[in-house]
């Protein structure tokens, strides 16, 4: 706690001394530091794996452009009613892609995600297939606006983080743990699978809402390929696996090691890809809990102890 506070004052202090570039690129880490923790509590905790969570980045990016374009709200405030708006779609949602499980389940999440893009696609008012622009912006000059995004970003990477501790941390994290490893199990304790389960793909459509709309809060610009295209999923699902599934650390460190080979090898085109596949492949194999699970078991390291331990009291 004292290093996430202490943590917290020095990144709330950056705009005041740092380079714009470095603003901007800790802003989209920020934003990839809420997709994965949206991302392993739906999947690594709650065992539903999805490849069409890009729906709800969508939607936050688009209910940005409603909200704040056309409905003159504070387009930083809007960023919290963006992942409302998210939560909200994912309900009816939930109710259709429940139906299906397994490998299914994952297919009807991204033919969801890919029904959606469409639609927006063909809709002349949100710009159609190319897309539009943040326009709400241009009463702010480039320091104000790159500073409050900044800190927008960063206050949602830290309160995602203690959202999904405090949620492991309650009977909803052990009820949902319990889910993942067996549902036949869970209902048989008299856990509300059902329950359990819509609550937590809400949860992590708020979450990827908010990172959609902060994501293209920074870029100023929306189009249906960039807010639902499927290639999220995979960079999404590469960071939790490399860092660790299941743990809260792992995503963390999984999403700042995407983020620099990003930065360092981006120019290497499609070679850049191939290489983070290949060594997806190689921490899959090699280390199945991912780099920081293999860490956490091997030196009992645990930034955020989640676990519970039995403690057996001596009678007198």
């Amino acid at each position: 706690m004292v290093f996430f506070a202490v943590s917290l004052g020095f990144s709330v202090s950056m705009p005041f001394w740092a380079d714009a570039i470095y603003l901007r690129w800790l802003s989209e880490l920020a934003c990839y530091f809420v997709m994965a923790q949206m991302w392993n509590l739906l999947g690594g905790y709650g065992g539903l794996v999805s490849i069409g969570q890009q729906a709800y980045i969508g939607i936050g990016g688009y209910a940005l452009i409603v909200l704040a374009n056309m409905a003159g709200i504070n387009p930083f405030a809007a960023v919290l009613l963006c992942g409302v708006a998210a939560a909200v779609a994912a309900m009816p949602i939930s109710r259709i892609v429940f139906r299906l499980h397994g490998p299914t389940f994952a297919i009807g999440t991204w033919a969801v995600a890919e029904i959606l893009r469409l639609l927006v696609a063909n809709t002349t008012v949100l710009g159609g297939g190319s897309g539009t622009s943040l326009l709400a912006l241009r009463g702010f000059d480039r320091a104000t606006r790159e500073a409050i995004t900044f800190w927008v970003s960063i206050g949602a990477s830290y309160g995602s983080v203690l959202l999904v501790y405090l949620l492991l941390r309650s009977k909803f994290g052990l009820a949902l743990t319990a889910i993942r490893d067996s549902e036949l199990a869970s209902r048989s304790q008299g856990i509300d699978v059902g329950r359990t389960k819509f609550l937590v793909y809400v949860i992590s459509a708020f979450g990827f809402g908010i990172a959609g709309a902060i994501y293209f809060l920074g870029t100023l610009r929306i189009s249906p390929d960039a807010a639902f295209g499927v290639s999220w999923s995979p960079l999404i699902i590469f960071m939790v696996i490399i860092g660790g599934v299941g743990t809260i650390a792992g995503p963390l460190f999984g999403a700042v090691l995407f983020f620099a080979l990003s930065k360092v090898f981006e120019d290497f085109g499609s070679w850049y890809l191939t290489a983070l596949g290949l060594l997806a492949i190689v921490v899959t194999i090699w280390f199945p809990k991912g780099i920081f699970g293999f860490i956490e078991d091997r030196y009992d390291l645990r930034l955020f102890p989640v676990q519970r331990r039995l403690r057996v009291r001596s009678t007198p």
